[in-house]
């Protein structure tokens, strides 16, 4: 015989008489009588077969029965107040807010590709966006400042869940005319006599290359670090230094020509990029859009990274 699914108002009742441990309490949470709490508790224990409460006087109880049967009627309670909270969100299409955080980088090569698209399913959905470094947005994140950031992979973070878009890799940017663009490689003899130009010195990005060096041998010692990756480009192009970035950010410049890459070395420094979120959320149906779009804009930026590996 096929048990009866148990009534949603009698879970309702037995969730807020365990909480609270008084049916006058109870039916005042409910906006119901005691009485209707009462019948409730009782249909519910002849439902399951058991007591779910022990009266003592005005006052009550879980049975070592109710304390099991209440954590499955949390988890049943919450999964329908999400499933409400989803309901509402489809009612209310494009409203809504979308708290961003992203690295410099994302914000002027990867941002306004997926945002031209996200405005378009959700046109009235108030986005705010916190540029700022990786040691940034992983605080914002904790702080519950920002719902999403699009950043590099955060190391030993078990507070964060990270969905991840692409790998890619850091390489020499060099102008076509420079000694490595002629002969086609790095020449390690004439290395010390170059000026490295470097992303921000307080980035992340910054220390990964400096470890990067300091393990091939090579402690980073003339280099100059600037804070925007189209100043470094510029500076390259005409041959005032070399730059360290990943090929996607010089797209253009190297399919014109105005930029040629080259490997740092044997061994590839490489980063993963993706959206990182506080480990537990329930993502909003808008920052699942938000993550899908993502992984479709930077589609081709993780094949070239696959294709590199």
């Amino acid at each position: 015989m096929k048990a009866n699914a148990f009534d949603t108002r009698h879970l309702l009742a037995f969730s807020a008489l365990a909480r609270l441990g008084s049916f006058t309490e109870a039916a005042r949470d409910l906006f119901l009588t005691q009485s209707a709490i009462s019948h409730a508790i009782k249909a519910l224990e002849e439902q399951a077969g058991c007591r779910l409460f022990e009266r003592a006087g005005r006052r009550v109880t879980l049975t070592q029965a109710g304390e099991q049967f209440l954590q499955h009627v949390d988890r049943i309670l919450a999964e329908m107040k999400a499933a409400r909270t989803g309901l509402e969100e489809l009612s209310r299409w494009g409203h809504g807010r979308l708290r961003l955080g992203a690295s410099t980088t994302a914000c002027q090569y990867i941002l306004p590709t997926v945002l031209r698209e996200f405005k378009q399913s959700f046109p009235k959905c108030v986005i705010s966006i916190d540029p700022g470094d990786h040691a940034q947005q992983t605080d914002l994140l904790l702080n519950n400042r920002i719902d999403l950031a699009l950043m590099l992979e955060p190391s030993g973070l078990k507070e964060l869940t990270f969905v991840p878009l692409f790998m890619d890799e850091m390489r020499f940017l060099v102008a076509p005319t420079h000694p490595w663009a002629q002969a086609g490689k790095v020449q390690q003899e004439t290395m010390e006599d170059e000026t490295l130009i470097l992303y921000n010195q307080t980035s992340y990005t910054f220390r990964l290359v400096k470890d990067y060096f300091r393990e091939e041998g090579m402690p980073l010692s003339n280099f100059l670090e600037l804070g925007s990756m189209e100043a470094i480009k510029e500076l390259v192009k005409i041959g005032l230094g070399v730059g360290v970035l990943a090929p996607w950010v010089a797209r253009a410049e190297l399919e014109a020509g105005a930029l040629v890459s080259l490997p740092l070395g044997k061994r590839k420094l490489r980063r993963r990029w993706g959206v990182a979120y506080v480990r537990g959320r329930r993502l909003s149906l808008g920052e699942e859009t938000f993550v899908g779009l993502c992984q479709t804009v930077t589609e081709e930026f993780r094949r070239t990274g696959d294709e590199a590996a």
